[in-house]
């Protein structure tokens, strides 16, 4: 069975810290880039960073320099570390996987609410 499983999600203030994981299943974790995406409210869904199984990593300008996104082999986990969180970045985050197998249209995991307050 497919599963990504985020957790993590928290407020703060602005200026602060956060560190999301994502659990997924042997699949997704050895056959799919890992990402997460995020979606304020009435806005669409953006890929914010991603990584793929080599490792190779991108990121939305909006978040460069701010957010790291990696990769934990041995516990099937993706972890996003957020600092100098602004209240921009408030939104559900939601753990994804583009698969070649499903035409890298992305699985989603459940999502975990992250807000900013100023």
């Amino acid at each position: 069975q497919v599963q990504l499983v985020e957790s993590g999600g928290d407020s703060v203030q602005a200026g602060g810290s956060l560190k999301l994981s994502c659990a997924a299943s042997d699949y997704y974790f050895n056959n799919c880039r890992m990402g997460w995406s995020r979606q304020a409210p009435g806005k669409e869904r953006m890929l914010v960073p991603s990584i793929s199984r080599d490792s190779t990593t991108y990121y939305a300008d909006s978040v460069k320099g701010r957010f790291t996104i990696s990769q934990n082999k041995a516990k099937n986990t993706v972890y996003l570390q957020m600092n100098s969180l602004k209240t921009e970045d408030t939104a559900m985050y939601y753990c994804a996987a583009y698969c070649r197998s499903n035409g890298y249209r992305p699985y989603w995991g459940q999502g975990t609410q992250v807000t900013v307050s100023s």
